[in-house]
């Protein structure tokens, strides 16, 4: 009966990062990466992985459109979802930081690489690839802040509500 009611709560809480997505924020301070991490731990089978996808499908296009990296990127949020599913029988606050930690990193390089390889801006040459990366580390601060604290909110959320609803505690109401 618990499994039933985590995957809408999980839904729920995705729905408010997708809003998030599409809210004003900071360049790079997207919850995406969370989501897509978020989605691999608690939600099964190809909802996991269609989700991200979905949402970027949707929300590309309100926030800014496609790019010649856009599969890399795409790419990466799937990979996120896998590093989730390793999440799965886990509430460990120390796997799910390192998780986050990990799939922050792999979305800047198999993002960054794919500008480098889709565009002219670099040469096609490993000085041309360094110089991509070495050029790309200030926006690697906001993201990596984004998929920090998106991750903690998610999974922390998730934890919290899903106590509530297991043990039938009331959510305490403002006085």
């Amino acid at each position: 009966m618990q499994k039933k009611s985590i995957r809408p709560l999980a839904l729920g809480l995705l729905v408010l990062g997708v809003l998030a997505r599409v809210a004003p924020h900071p360049p790079n301070f997207a919850p995406v990466g969370s989501l897509s991490l978020f989605a691999g731990a608690r939600l099964r089978g190809w909802m996991a992985y269609l989700l991200p996808l979905l949402l970027m499908a949707v929300t590309d296009p309100l926030v800014g459109g496609y790019s010649v990296a856009t599969p890399f990127v795409y790419f990466s949020f799937l990979l996120s979802v896998w590093i989730g599913t390793r999440l799965r029988a886990s509430q460990s606050v120390a796997r799910v930081g390192a998780a986050a930690l990990i799939a922050s990193a792999q979305f800047f390089v198999i993002s960054n690489f794919g500008m480098w390889l889709g565009t002219a801006m670099y040469p096609h040459t490993m000085a041309g690839l360094a110089a991509c990366y070495v050029n790309a580390i200030p926006f690697y601060g906001p993201t990596l802040a984004a998929d920090v604290l998106y991750t903690g909110v998610l999974f922390g959320l998730h934890a919290w509500l899903s106590r509530m609803v297991a043990t039938g505690e009331q959510v305490p109401q403002p006085a």
